[in-house]
């Protein structure tokens, strides 16, 4: 009998084994350090690099540090409460894109390190959709997404770190953004400006970046007026139907007045992608 558990307890192990190393374990996949950096390790593409967001509170739309620079969609100031979350520390690369959709929609012979471009708001679910289908994501259950209009902007002025600066990390663009008066009219390789406040590069300039909302002009009085003054907008979604999408941050093309961190661009998602249009990813926390 002692042999026959001995036995039974060897092949037990043997199948545990083979099937931990088909299914490693997702605390494998996903790891963070103590300064909320996180590292999305998935077999056979790059690595990833994302920043936990602290959630809070905010005054999302044209603040005091715009200096009274503002589109009347950026109007009216307004409280906003969010949940914790995780973001890109950098853009979608070409580097990333091909390792998940086997093809380039860029100009060829690009830096792989270049933020990939020409990616209309189908092409980036497409893409996600990929990603997620890796079987680390699909075992830990964090999967990526587009951030929300939100979101991005709460992330982009530094969240419950904001020294309040009109662009991502400084109120000198030259410092944190490629735009059209220095990018040579063109993208440049991610992370060769100056970070924000959360270490996030380029969430000024260089490319534009795709949101999941659709787009209103008068979403921000709308969803104010429909709360009471002194309470906070939880987690917006945006607007529920619309005809175009949200786009945020400026590009290398752009003049400084459209980077701002709380300027409001839109495309339609159905389009082919431009090429001062890109993405960076999302992903919820647990709380």
């Amino acid at each position: 009998m002692k042999n026959a558990l001995t036995l039974l307890a060897a092949l037990w192990l043997t199948c545990l084994s083979a099937t931990l190393a088909e299914n490693p374990p997702a605390s494998s996949a996903i790891t963070a350090d103590a300064e909320g950096n996180i590292t999305v390790a998935l077999a056979g593409l790059p690595k990833i690099s994302m920043k936990k967001v602290e959630g809070g509170t905010f005054v999302m739309g044209a603040a005091q540090e715009q200096d009274g620079v503002a589109d009347d969609d950026e109007l009216p100031p307004h409280n906003v409460r969010l949940s914790s979350f995780a973001i890109g520390r950098y853009e979608v690369t070409q580097e990333l894109w091909v390792a998940v959709m086997g093809s380039n929609p860029a100009d060829p012979g690009e830096d792989p390190q270049t933020p990939v471009y020409n990616v209309s708001w189908k092409d980036a679910h497409t893409f996600i959709q990929k990603l997620n289908q890796h079987p680390a994501i699909r075992q830990n259950g964090h999967v990526f997404r587009l951030p929300t209009e939100a979101e991005w902007e709460y992330a982009a002025r530094g969240g419950q770190q904001s020294k309040r600066y009109r662009y991502a990390g400084s109120n000198n663009i030259n410092e944190v953004a490629w735009y059209d008066k220095n990018s040579g009219n063109d993208v440049h390789p991610v992370g060769k400006k100056q970070p924000n406040e959360l270490g996030l590069f380029d969430m000024t300039g260089n490319v534009f970046e795709w949101c999941s909302d659709w787009y209103a002009s008068d979403y921000y009085s709308t969803s104010s007026a429909a709360n009471p003054s002194s309470a906070a907008v939880f987690n917006p979604l945006g607007p529920q139907s619309g005809s175009s999408r949200i786009v945020r941050g400026g590009c290398w093309a752009f003049p400084p007045e459209k980077c701002r961190t709380t300027y409001r661009a839109t495309s339609d998602p159905a389009a082919d992608g431009l090429n001062i249009l890109g993405l960076r990813l999302a992903m919820d926390l647990d709380e």
